[in-house]
């Protein structure tokens, strides 16, 4: 009887990616994947600890499955990625629960790591310095729908901001080679991929490391000419990577999405400097006229972070009027996580967490209001939507994504007439609008 396996994968759809090999591989060592809990023999914790509050997502998920070993069937718990990458001797000495730990660079050996565990009751750790990187030729168990899917182009980081744990969690920037990435890309579509997401920590920089420094845009050329795939979606853009050729195909390429998430983090000149970001106010700026100007349609996301270290009211000002000036289609807001090991952790004029929590409320509520606005703009036009079943709330209504949405962030569009099947495109007419979702009818062709 084949052992069940259960995977919780927490943080990044970076970290989803490296959990759908992690079942992959199992799947192909003959073990049985369950997303019950309750059922399974094998209990895998795929985490992150990019910032305070993934942490703690992290820990509280781990102790709570903890407990399927004393009311379920659970034999191993097993915790893997960023977590035990960054803490691996501090979790030993507080989770005797977790039967193994496992790092960012060993996940690929999981089911052989699990047989290395049979017959021996200490608890094992796998923790090996960052430097692997995803091979095609590894299983991947999607689990995501089939109609969309991450494509993982690159792993680590070179950035270095003085902010971030990246490079010391996945290493320095490693590119898949492009025929490693048309080759996963032509599968993935076989399997019924209609949307492909690239994702790295910075999908601007794939390519340097390679030889001949093939780039972002020559990827996409080649990725278009995949047959049956619809949509190419780009996520995590640094603003100093967006090139002229770039912003060329993502206004010419039809398979290309009119959406771009471009990470600038702040807006105030001082405060850039010491996050040790390349961009500069005036860049920026400059960037985001001409994105509108030649692509009008263009939806823009972007992440800022309050708080940082040195962060003064005027800064903050600064960000606020910039925010409300430009009106970002879609905008993630961080309170600044001092995290252990990285430059800014160590800067002086640390800003309070009330002082953090303000201005992330005052930035969320002029956001909102920003993305009505936005939102309203497109009542009475048309976009192209993907069908992802009915409504939470009801059986009655469709709801689906635009072009303009990306998967679990971007809000979604609920189908108010007309019929499609699931991973179906459609032209759909906007009706309404809330704050962050959309309203239509299906167009008939």
């Amino acid at each position: 009887m084949k052992e069940k396996v259960s995977m919780v994968s927490l943080g990044c759809p970076k970290n989803l990616v490296d959990a759908e090999v992690m079942l992959g591989c199992l799947a192909k060592d003959q073990y049985e994947i369950t997303t019950d809990e309750h059922e399974a023999d094998i209990i895998i914790v795929n985490t992150c600890s990019f910032i305070g509050d993934a942490k703690k997502e992290s820990i509280d998920t781990i102790l709570d499955l903890a407990d399927r070993k004393q009311d379920g069937r659970c034999k191993l718990l097993i915790v893997t990625g960023c977590l035990p990458q960054r803490y691996q001797e501090e979790l030993a000495a507080e989770l005797p629960e977790v039967d193994i730990f496992i790092g960012t660079a060993d996940y690929p050996r999981i089911a052989g790591i699990i047989a290395e565990k049979r017959g021996v009751a200490e608890q094992l750790r796998y923790i090996s310095d960052p430097n692997y990187i995803f091979d095609e030729s590894l299983p991947r168990l999607k689990s995501s729908p089939a109609y969309t899917a991450y494509l993982k182009i690159a792993e680590g980081c070179s950035n270095c901001c003085s902010y971030c744990v990246i490079p010391s969690l996945r290493g320095a920037l490693r590119s898949r080679p492009m025929d490693n990435l048309l080759m996963e890309a032509r599968t993935l579509v076989s399997n019924g991929a209609r949307e492909i997401n690239l994702i790295a920590q910075d999908i601007t920089a794939w390519g340097r490391d390679l030889p001949g420094s093939p780039t972002l845009e020559e990827l996409i050329r080649e990725l278009a000419k995949i047959a049956g795939l619809r949509w190419i979606r780009l996520l995590y853009a640094y603003p100093d990577g967006i090139t002229d050729g770039l912003i060329e195909i993502i206004k010419n390429e039809p398979k290309v999405c009119k959406y771009l998430d471009i990470p600038i983090q702040h807006i105030s000149d001082p405060i850039l400097k010491r996050m040790n970001r390349r961009s500069t106010e005036p860049q920026i700026r400059e960037l985001i006229s001409r994105l509108r100007s030649e692509i009008p349609e263009i939806a823009l996301r972007t992440s800022i972070i309050v708080g940082f270290p040195g962060e003064t009211d005027e800064d903050f000002r600064t960000l606020l009027h910039y925010v409300e000036e430009t009106q970002f289609d879609r905008l993630g807001v961080f309170c600044y996580s001092r995290e252990e090991g990285t430059p800014a952790a160590g800067m002086e004029d640390q800003v309070s967490e009330r002082v953090k929590r303000d201005r992330y409320k005052k930035l969320m509520k002029v956001q909102a209001r920003l993305s009505f606005k936005r939102n309203r703009r497109l009542i009475d036009t048309e976009e192209e939507v993907i069908v992802e079943g009915y409504s939470d709330e009801t059986d009655l209504l469709l709801k689906g994504r635009s072009s303009r949405q990306a998967p679990d962030i971007d809000g979604q569009v609920y189908i108010t007439a007309g019929n499609a099947n699931v991973g179906d495109i459609v032209r759909l007419r906007i009706t309404d609008s809330s704050d962050y979702d959309l309203i239509g009818e299906i167009v008939e062709e």
